[in-house]
């Protein structure tokens, strides 16, 4: 029977949960890499065993921790990331101009087709990657190039580059996503990018066609349908049909059209989820009611998913890289919350259960599908 492993990264470290192909039982390990902040734990879809962790603390800086056997045990690599050309600047709220910064690692993405190579997404918005399984980075500096560049700003979070998604059979595409600055598309292995913003509204920026400036907080895409994206941005939920050349809002009767996770069902390139929260300056759920939205129509259309959830007195956030779901038959879907609960569900969404309630605040999930 397959298995499942939900990875978590926390506040004060990582998790790794396996189960079954029933999940229905889990087992616990962790924490990993205790009193560090796991910012993202990544799986290979090329091996099962091989794993990735971004490692990061103020007084140490940063650290890319790997997996050869699952989880089990770790070991250091990757501490320097190397910067190609000359430094970029990058101009902040007050006109200041300074040099691009590294402060840490957002996401991990390993390749689809090598063990070896994982894409990092880091702050402040550069894009690197490397080819010998963590031993070395090196960035793609063609994304900073970008003549908009110097007009990114930071989102609340920091000027994170925290989506990256590689297109199922052409690996010179690929999408990623910036805080504040918007999505952008690469179509010959990151030398050169575009901005794919049409479409989208931002407070402050009330042209449809401007190129960049969007709080774009995660991008969402099923590989049986690589120009299709979905969007969850700082207000709106959104979907492209054209590989974000355009967009357009498909947030329907959703209570709060804000949040930051969005994924979809793994064989029903139609069934989007999504977490609302209350707003952008309250950060919990509305009506102290913890619900998961679904959609079967791609959008526009949303159901509460509340089975097994609390729906009172829960005022939680669910962060942008905190649900996953599964490949089994029957869907799986996860999320990690702000007070410490991860959440499963192995019937796409219809009941869920807590598969651990007591960790620090959850950063991010990701899950494998295990032979």
């Amino acid at each position: 029977m397959s298995g499942v492993r939900v990875l978590v990264g926390t506040r004060k470290g990582a998790f790794v949960l396996n189960s079954d192909g029933k999940r229905e039982r889990w087992e616990v390990s962790g924490p990993h890499f205790g009193g560090w902040e796991i910012y993202h734990v990544a799986g290979s879809p090329a091996d099962p065993d091989r794993l990735y962790a971004a490692q990061s603390i103020e007084w140490f800086g940063q650290q890319i921790q790997r997996s050869d056997d699952g989880g089990r045990s770790w070991e250091p690599v990757g501490h320097d990331f190397s910067y190609e050309g000359e430094t970029g600047t990058h101009q902040f709220y007050d006109g200041t101009a300074v040099p691009w910064q590294f402060k840490r690692v957002w996401h991990l993405e390993p390749s689809l087709a090598d063990p070896d190579t994982v894409y990092a997404g880091i702050e402040d918005a550069g894009l690197f990657r490397t080819n010998d399984g963590g031993q070395s980075w090196q960035e793609l500096p063609g994304l900073r190039a970008h003549g908009s560049g110097p007009s990114w700003q930071p989102g609340a979070g920091g000027l994170c580059l925290h989506t990256i998604i590689e297109h199922p059979t052409n690996p010179d595409r690929l999408f990623i996503a910036i805080s504040a600055a918007g999505a952008f598309r690469t179509d010959d292995g990151g030398k050169t990018w575009q901005a794919i913003n049409r479409g989208l509204l931002s407070d402050g920026i009330p042209d449809p066609d401007a190129e960049v400036g969007h709080c774009v907080h995660r991008l969402a895409m099923h590989p049986s349908r690589p120009d299709v994206l979905f969007m969850q941005k700082h207000w709106d939920v959104m979907r492209s049909d054209d590989a974000g050349d355009n967009w357009y809002e498909i947030s329907g009767n959703l209570p709060s059209d804000f949040g930051f996770p969005i994924a979809v069902h793994a064989h029903e390139p139609d069934t989007v989820y999504v977490v609302p929260i209350k707003s952008d300056s309250e950060h919990y759920l509305p009506e102290g009611k913890l619900r998961v939205y679904r959609s079967r129509t791609g959008g526009n259309e949303w159901e509460p998913l509340t089975a097994g959830l609390p729906q009172e007195n829960c005022y939680l956030n669910v962060l942008r890289d905190a649900m996953a779901v599964d490949s089994l038959d029957e869907c799986g879907v996860y999320f990690g919350t702000s007070g410490g609960q991860v959440y499963g569900s192995a019937d796409a969404g219809d009941t869920w259960a807590p598969i651990v309630s007591d960790l620090p605040p959850v950063l991010s999930v990701e899950v494998q599908t295990l032979p």
